[in-house]
């Protein structure tokens, strides 16, 4: 498998809009970040995609995608879920409709806002083409076995997700003591980081380096961060199992 961060940034991406920051000013690529998505290449080369930002369009166009074979959300706030759009072409290429899984609200919310997508494949392909599943425990997708891991995003419950030993947990605030089960052995981890400063709803640095110690994977990479974080002065920071991730990063995954 391969994992191809598709954007590490925050609700309000980086740059961010009026800012003239050093990070949103910056020359280098690892500091403009998209909203916050990666997606996971079968060998048999389905696509696994975390989540339908508001630049998936430019996210597809960058790392050249021509298919979307299944959506994990993690939950349902603007920037991970109103690209959803955007998925009618792949429908529009493949002829396929694309299944969504995620928790009950979260699939209540998507029926409710966005209910034109969800439909039965026909002769027509002009809007999106998707099906809505409500998971609640391990399942398989794509012919791999995904387990969806509750975490907290300030008072509400949203999802991280594992397949193999590879954890992608965004939006995090605080892990359920019965969640930290669902994580042991995990290899390679894409963990949320906001910002330095606290934060209600999401984990700061100091906190996200805890979470990462406590997980022990062997590899760490920082998603969802601010224009407050720039790569290189954060990169100097980390210890050597962590690292800043950045918009079209790859990492094999075994």
């Amino acid at each position: 498998m391969q994992l191809t961060v598709l954007g590490v940034g925050s609700s309000a991406g980086t740059p961010a809009i009026g800012c003239g920051c050093a990070t949103c000013t910056s020359a280098d690529p690892r500091n403009q970040r998209t909203r916050c998505s990666s997606m996971i290449t079968l060998e048999d080369g389905q696509v696994i995609l975390m989540d339908t930002t508001p630049d998936l369009r430019q996210q597809a166009l960058r790392e050249h995608m021509r298919r979307v074979d299944a959506v994990l959300y993690t939950h349902t706030h603007a920037d991970h879920l109103h690209g959803i759009d955007d998925l009618r072409a792949f429908c529009q290429i493949n002829r396929r409709q694309i299944p969504l899984y995620s928790y009950p609200e979260a699939i209540t919310h998507i029926q409710e806002k966005f209910g034109y997508t969800l439909r039965e494949p026909s002769s027509y392909w002009d809007l999106p083409v998707l099906a809505a599943h409500v998971v609640e425990a391990p399942f398989e997708v794509c012919g791999v076995q995904v387990t969806p891991i509750p975490v907290m995003h300030g008072r509400i419950r949203i999802y991280a997700y594992r397949i193999g030993n590879l954890v992608y947990m965004t939006d995090v605030s605080a892990i359920p003591e019965a969640s930290f089960a669902l994580l042991q052995g995990v290899e390679v981890l894409l963990i949320d980081c906001l910002r330095d400063t606290p934060h209600p709803t999401h984990v700061n640095v100091e906190q996200s380096l805890a979470l990462i110690a406590q997980m022990g994977a062997r590899r760490n990479i920082l998603i969802h961060m601010t224009h407050e974080l720039e790569y290189h002065a954060l990169t100097a920071r980390l210890p050597a199992n962590v690292e800043v991730g950045y918009d079209g990063l790859q990492v094999t995954l075994v």
